[in-house]
């Protein structure tokens, strides 16, 4: 008989929403989202990234990236500046406000990771998250918005 408590995607789906809940519960504070999250994530490693660039390393539609980088932009976190190369792009950069914030940011995201994998080990963690990567399947971007 099949066990939907304990089937892989219902597993998967209820440690998404643990996850997604602690996030934003610690992001709350700062007044930005897990989406948002990520897209400073990725400018704090490389900055003036394009919005197709973000669109393609966070695996999410151009239109929903578009509208995450709105918002970043009115709380002064990001700007939009001109590509020199391309008149029709515009490099995303931080503002002063968007770097300062990193390292608070990053730390309230380690303890949340910290308390989600509690129960794991570190090779645990490792483990987990090989197989989500291979699970995961190639890197793509997602037609449809996954939020």
């Amino acid at each position: 008989m099949f066990d939907v408590e304990k089937s892989l995607g219902f597993l998967l789906a209820k440690a998404y929403q643990r996850a997604w809940a602690l996030f934003k519960e610690a992001l709350d504070p700062y007044e930005i989202t897990p989406p948002q999250f990520g897209l400073l994530a990725f400018l704090w490693q490389q900055d003036g990234l394009t919005q197709v660039e973000l669109s393609e390393k966070s695996q999410v539609d151009r239109t929903t990236v578009g509208g995450l980088i709105d918002r970043l932009e009115r709380t002064g976190m990001v700007e939009r500046q001109p590509h020199p190369q391309d008149r029709r792009a515009h490099m995303i950069r931080l503002t002063p406000k968007g770097k300062t914030m990193e390292d608070q940011l990053t730390d309230a995201a380690q303890r949340v990771m910290e308390q989600f994998t509690a129960g794991l080990a570190d090779t645990e963690i490792n483990d987990l998250v090989r197989m989500l990567e291979t699970l995961r399947g190639e890197r793509k971007v997602y037609e449809k918005p996954v939020y």
